[in-house]
């Protein structure tokens, strides 16, 4: 019999000491007052930045002392070894509190990159890494897209090349959120270019502070810089930081990208909530078609909800969600688009106008940041294919 507390008891305990630590959060989440940002990607400065993650860091870092971080993981990593889904739970007490709310860089640390350690890890690597991982008193970004590789990630070209006990690196990459604050990189390299192109890859755990690693911002249309570019010339990387062997970089890959496609299905459900908050609170009386889009992205929240739960049972039965994942991705973004939809249709000439009302032009940073997601983690094109495959069956597509 388990002694796990049942959920409901959990997320007692959860609230509890919550009360203790943080303060509840405004009533109708702070309606009219207080930050109004829908931000999809953030449009922090460097600056800002540091100072965001350093907040969120001694957050993070209470909670996990406190026995309320790592929830899943083994008691000798600082967790309590609960199913995977009492996280879900904390989180939903959670949002009831003021709390600093975790920038990409903490869950890419904590959700994605720490579990691959545990995964592909050495004895001595998970005994370096993990705790700093999850206490996120180090903290890590994926380096893992490039310009040319486009959506087909195993055609990286970033080169790592064998150099006694070292490798020494050279390549590009791109879209790389959290760069500028980040201890770590994990990083997808070629190391054999002369096999077929999914069995010459390697994973590599690179100091973002190593020698030759530059770290430029890309500045976005929503005039933001939270994605970076990373250059790596001629970086050296100790053979003790090489995750996973020696050309096995794909299935450690696919480790990481799994788990961010388990995460991706609560995308922009803040986003869908807050919308749903502005068509209660709207400027002027609802049209007919207005009420029916509200009504519409309601019941979406509440299905893309349900979706994620469907991702959790799998999680529980020891199954790995790959169509589960895949839906729930491809949900979210769609429920992002209606989410744009609903509130271009509210706010009308006032989403555009920048006239210091609360609640209005910061759409924006959604309406330009949402289609973003149709790419990140997975492109929607490349979700489908997974699903026709996988589900329906459908033949691959011969090499042309």
């Amino acid at each position: 019999m388990s002694d796990d507390p049942s959920p409901a008891e959990f997320r007692d305990r959860a609230r509890s000491w919550l009360a203790t630590v943080a303060r509840p959060a405004a009533a109708d989440g702070g309606w009219g007052s207080g930050s109004d940002s829908v931000a999809v990607f953030e449009n922090w400065t460097e600056r800002e930045e540091h100072e965001h993650t350093a907040r969120a860091q001694e957050w993070e870092r209470l909670r996990y002392d406190q026995g309320w971080g790592a929830l899943n993981w083994p008691q000798e990593y600082g967790g309590q070894g609960l199913p995977g889904y009492y996280e879900q739970l904390y989180r939903a007490e959670e949002a009831a509190f003021e709390v600093p709310r975790r920038a990409e860089v903490f869950p890419v640390t904590q959700q994605l990159v720490a579990p691959a350690v545990g995964v592909w890890g050495t004895e001595e690597q998970k005994r370096r890494w993990l705790r700093p991982l999850l206490r996120t008193d180090e903290l890590a970004c994926q380096l893992f897209s490039e310009t040319e590789a486009g959506s087909d990630l195993a055609a990286v070209r970033t080169r790592a090349e064998r150099d006694g006990e070292n490798w020494v690196l050279n390549g590009h990459k791109v879209w790389t959120s959290g760069a500028r604050v980040a201890t770590w990189g994990v990083a997808v390299c070629r190391t054999d270019p002369e096999v077929r192109k999914h069995a010459g890859i390697t994973v590599f755990l690179v100091r973002m502070d190593a020698p030759g690693v530059i770290v430029r911002p890309i500045r976005q249309m929503t005039g933001g810089a939270s994605f970076n570019e990373v250059y790596l010339d001629d970086v050296i990387v100790p053979d003790t930081d090489r995750l996973g062997p020696v050309g096995e970089g794909w299935r450690v890959t696919l480790t990481v990208l799994a788990a961010e496609r388990l995460d991706s299905g609560n995308l922009g459900l803040d986003n869908a909530d807050r919308a749903l908050r502005l068509a209660a609170h709207p400027p002027r009386p609802l049209t007919d078609g207005e009420r029916v889009r509200a009504a519409d992205l309601h019941i979406r929240a509440l299905v893309q909800r349900a979706i994620g739960q469907r991702v959790t049972a799998a999680l529980v039965a020891g199954r790995e969600p790959g169509a589960e994942a895949s839906v729930g991705k491809l949900y979210a973004t769609g429920t992002m688009r209606r989410t744009s939809d609903l509130v271009s249709e509210l706010l009308g000439p006032s989403l555009v106008a920048d006239t210091g009302e609360w609640g209005t032009y910061a759409w924006t940073e959604h309406l330009l940041g949402a289609p973003g997601y149709r790419i990140a983690g997975g492109t929607d094109e490349i979700q489908r294919t997974i699903l026709a495959e996988r589900v329906l069956g459908l033949p691959k597509e011969p090499s042309r």
